[in-house]
């Protein structure tokens, strides 16, 4: 699976740890910033993960920031992402079968290194159920055309 992965300074230690990670789960990933812990504005990165996902350089993207949530509604402004901000597995799950999310952003600051890694396994082990949340899916796609 192709991975896109960034993060702001608040969540660069998370990200670099993470990039491991993932690369040790056989990914194939895509390392988009920053190179080091120094300041930086979320936004810049979300948008450089979120295009690689929505033009389809990477199948999924992984934001990580001191609490998610900033990179969660900048990468929702790019057309084609379903960015979702994710504190528990179960969530992560949820949150592809029922709605197909393409981006998982996670904190840095308030949960663990651990936690984060079993939420990244939960969210690409589980498939978009399809079915009745297909259409549901589709109407959010729907709410970006009528922009």
């Amino acid at each position: 699976m192709r991975v896109s992965i960034a993060s702001d300074h608040a969540g660069f230690e998370q990200k670099q740890a993470l990039v491991g990670y993932l690369e040790g789960l056989g990914h194939d990933v895509a390392d988009l910033g920053p190179a080091d812990d120094g300041r930086v504005d979320y936004p810049d990165y979300a948008e450089k993960v979120a295009r690689a996902v929505a033009g389809g350089q990477a199948d999924f993207g992984v934001l990580v920031c001191g609490t998610g949530i900033g990179m969660a509604v900048a990468a929702n402004k790019v057309d084609g992402i379903r960015a979702v901000n994710i504190v528990r597995p179960d969530f992560a799950a949820l949150a592809r079968e029922h709605n197909d999310a393409n981006v998982l952003t996670l904190s840095g600051r308030f949960v663990s290194l651990e936690e984060n890694e079993a939420i990244i396994d939960a969210f690409l082990a589980t498939p978009f159920g399809g079915g009745r949340h297909a259409g549901r899916v589709a109407k959010i796609h729907d709410l970006e055309r009528k922009r």
